[in-house]
């Protein structure tokens, strides 16, 4: 009897966080999970699922892994979109791991082997001040981290992104309605460079550091922080623009040398083609669950590969464990690796 697709379930829990599994169960038992998290989203995916994809899946034979992927790419007219990806993706990872299962070998043999022997991750260190931040960053070298992303507070701002009281385990968006803050832009840009100065100062340079603007600055304004941050030497500089605005990035580029990184709302890869061909990034952070799994993610770190961009998956607590171990595996792989963002899960969420 060949292998076929039994029954698929969506699964939707966890407190505080809406993880969404799919489970994908064939006739001899063997399952795959896959992860279709979308934070802030995750209802509309699981209905995506229940409704638009699962009727299409039921005797399918789960080792097409290619072919399921076109299909249900191909033939959905509105494409592209983070709900639909983040539903393909979840079929398609778990399609791999039901591969994965029944050959006997992890996911990273399938896809062409080790690359490396281990994979580098970089935490998230907080403090409301720079002094906080300072020693939190010192706490993650403790612990082994050989790259660490650092944020603070900025003075006269009531809150400030990715800071929080808990620093090792803080949840980096919110699990119901978007948060509003106090902005600043030019308290922040003279800020931020007095913050690495000072880690430099005290940690030295056999840490990779890193910082996560969330899309907050103008082309210019991102041009102006990366240029101040040249000192510092940066592992790289996340976010800095809107995503969208691709036309934005020649401008950082022709201003300064700190590496740029972008990527993690990116869903094929034809949002960050132009990025990637025109080497206005240096790492590409796109991510299992929502660029359409194992299958596409490929493509996009091929498509990198050709022009020196290297992969830096997000890897935050919205997305669940069960992305995380498709990511490392991929991360094992991958030729072109750079960096995997690795944030530890409460206990309540783990």
């Amino acid at each position: 009897m060949s292998l076929t697709i039994k029954e698929i379930r969506v699964i939707v829990c966890c407190p505080g966080r809406n993880f969404v599994t799919l489970k994908i169960i064939t006739n001899e038992g063997v399952y795959g999970l896959g992860d279709a998290t979308l934070n802030g989203r995750e209802l509309a995916v699981a209905s995506y699922l229940e409704d638009h994809v699962i009727p299409c899946l039921i005797g399918r034979d789960p080792h097409q892994i290619e072919d399921i992927w076109q299909f249900l790419y191909r033939g959905a007219y509105w494409r592209r979109g983070p709900v639909t990806m983040s539903a393909i993706a979840a079929v398609d990872t778990a399609l791999w791991d039901i591969k994965a299962k029944t050959s006997g070998l992890p996911l990273y043999q399938l896809l062409g082997g080790k690359s490396r022997t281990g994979v580098m991750v970089y935490g998230h260190a907080n403090g409301r001040d720079i002094d906080e931040a300072v020693e939190e960053v010192g706490r993650y070298i403790e612990m082994g981290y050989q790259a660490v992303r650092a944020q603070c507070g900025v003075p006269g701002l009531p809150s400030t992104y990715g800071v929080s009281a808990d620093k090792l385990f803080y949840e980096p968006a919110d699990a119901d309605l978007p948060s509003e803050n106090v902005w600043s832009t030019s308290r922040y840009l003279d800020h931020v460079p007095k913050l690495f100065e000072k880690l430099r100062q005290v940690h030295g340079w056999d840490v990779h550091l890193l910082h996560d603007v969330h899309h907050r600055l103008t082309p210019i304004e991102a041009a102006r922080l990366g240029q101040s941050l040249e000192p510092s030497r940066l592992f790289w500089l996340e976010d800095t623009i809107p995503a969208e605005n691709q036309e934005g990035f020649r401008i950082i580029r022709q201003h300064t040398t700190t590496p740029l990184a972008v990527g993690e709302v990116f869903n094929t890869v034809w949002d960050c083609k132009n990025l990637i061909e025109e080497q206005l990034i240096d790492y590409i952070r796109a991510t299992v669950v929502h660029a359409g799994g194992i299958t596409h993610l490929r493509r996009i770190a091929d498509l990198a590969a050709l022009y020196h961009v290297r992969t830096g998956c997000h890897g935050a607590t919205d997305l669940s464990p069960v992305c995380m171990g498709a990511a490392l595996n991929f991360d094992l792989w991958v030729p072109n690796f750079g960096i995997q963002e690795y944030m530890r899960h409460a206990e309540i969420t783990d």
